[in-house]
């Protein structure tokens, strides 16, 4: 992760990479990514102001026990779990956590037999915050073009795609 600072949005951004997650409760800071099949999730608790906003590649295989031992933010498991925990530490309520959901775009070609990754990542996250009961109250997801998300504020969670 970099930070850069924006000219026009009059902010510090920090900009994570696949792989990555922020968090923060500083208003005059946003968090950035670019999307592409990948997805990013940004989690907000209004009360606290705290955010955060994780990336990552791939589901896991559920069914490979690789997946529960690795700590790789690439696995959307252990990216959500980390970036739920990083909250919590910083004084988030999980009942205070609200969801929004970016990316799983369909930029490469891919045979059928090789699955389809955006749409695995899409179905994941979205199971995932409905088990853990976290409403996702905004999503932009799919299509054929990537995304550059930036999140911006702690009160409302507005997010400029």
């Amino acid at each position: 992760m970099y930070r850069t600072f924006d000219r026009k949005l009059g902010k510090e951004i920090v900009v994570i990479q696949p792989g990555e997650h922020y968090v923060t409760a500083n208003l005059e800071e946003g968090i950035a990514t670019v999307l592409g099949s990948c997805i990013a999730v940004c989690l907000i608790d209004a009360k606290s102001r705290i955010r955060g906003m994780n990336h990552f590649m791939l589901p896991g295989d559920l069914r490979n026990e690789e997946i529960y031992r690795s700590r790789s933010g690439r696995y959307g498991m252990f990216a959500m779990e980390t970036l739920i925990n990083e909250m919590m530490k910083r004084g988030a309520r999980r009942e205070h956590l609200t969801a929004k959901m970016f990316g799983g775009a369909h930029l490469l070609n891919f045979r059928r037999t090789d699955g389809n990754i955006p749409e695995t990542n899409i179905v994941f996250a979205r199971t995932y915050l409905a088990f853990e009961e976290i409403p996702l109250t905004a999503n932009d997801v799919g299509g054929t073009v990537g995304r550059k998300i930036i999140f911006l504020d702690g009160e409302g969670g507005r997010v400029l795609v």
